[in-house]
């Protein structure tokens, strides 16, 4: 009686291996399985312009879930503006893209491809010119995030933000430091009299009063200019550890992207 228990018991236990692995196995080998991997990383890419110009941009991805962001540098500079202040954004919550726009050069060790293949092919580098990579970006990553777009600007690309932000509705909300009239042909100021969505304009002090002109004819009611109590920076680069005033620039900053 007790050898027949040993058996019973014997067969049961090796039953009872083989549901488990029978069980275990297609969770590896079934093509149809659904894994998570949206995990934390960063990337250099490249994409299409609308013109078909291929351009390159830094994603820093924290969860698909959450907001997203494309940075845009000023003149003469690459996504490496970005590279200290996108980390920032990442642990508040946001995906960032910088941009290489075809209008630029370098700055922080970083070469801007989409500028130095835009010469090579010779297309137009005005800053006009850049306006379609910018349109290009939020296309592709809406449509890759599945939302609307918070766009950020710097020098001549805030500029082209508000216009962008004024006219694209995958745009939900705008950031722009030290915009002005660099625009040849373009009033920046009549652009954003339909900007009807929350923006944001912030400068050094000395560009205050020509970041208020733009920043009165803003149709949105949901809107902020920031002037630093100090001297300040122009550009997205007010917000480097390096700079004197950043501190108080983050705030603000910090502020909007928290409404």
């Amino acid at each position: 009686m007790k050898l027949h228990t040993s058996m019973i018991f014997t067969v049961l236990l090796s039953l009872a291996m083989i549901s488990c692995t029978s069980e275990a196995e297609p969770a590896e080998k079934t093509d149809n399985t659904v894994i998570d991997t949206d995990t934390a990383y960063t990337a250099t890419v490249t994409f299409t312009s609308e013109d078909g110009l291929e351009m390159t941009a830094d994603e820093y991805h924290v969860d698909s879930t959450k907001p997203v962001i494309i940075l845009c540098h000023q003149a003469g500079w690459s996504r490496g503006e970005y590279k200290e202040i996108a980390v920032t954004l990442n642990s508040l919550g946001f995906n960032c893209i910088a941009l290489d726009q075809r209008s630029g050069n370098a700055v922080n060790g970083v070469k801007n491809e989409t500028a130095a293949k835009a010469k090579a092919e010779g297309k137009g580098q005005t800053f006009l010119d850049a306006e379609q990579d910018i349109r290009a970006a939020i296309t592709k990553y809406s449509a890759h995030y599945n939302q609307n777009i918070i766009l950020w600007g710097s020098s001549y690309s805030s500029s082209l933000a508000l216009k962008i932000a004024a006219e694209n509705e995958k745009v939900s909300k705008v950031l722009s430091f030290s915009p002005g009239e660099y625009l040849t042909g373009v009033s920046v100021a009549n652009a954003v009299k339909e900007l009807d969505k929350p923006s944001f304009l912030t400068s050094s002090k000395s560009e205050a009063g020509q970041t208020k002109a733009i920043f009165d004819n803003i149709k949105s009611t949901d809107k902020t200019q920031f002037t630093p109590t100090g001297t300040g920076r122009h550009g997205s680069s007010a917000l480097w550890t390096s700079e004197a005033d950043h501190a108080e620039y983050w705030i603000a900053v910090k502020a909007f992207l928290a409404n």
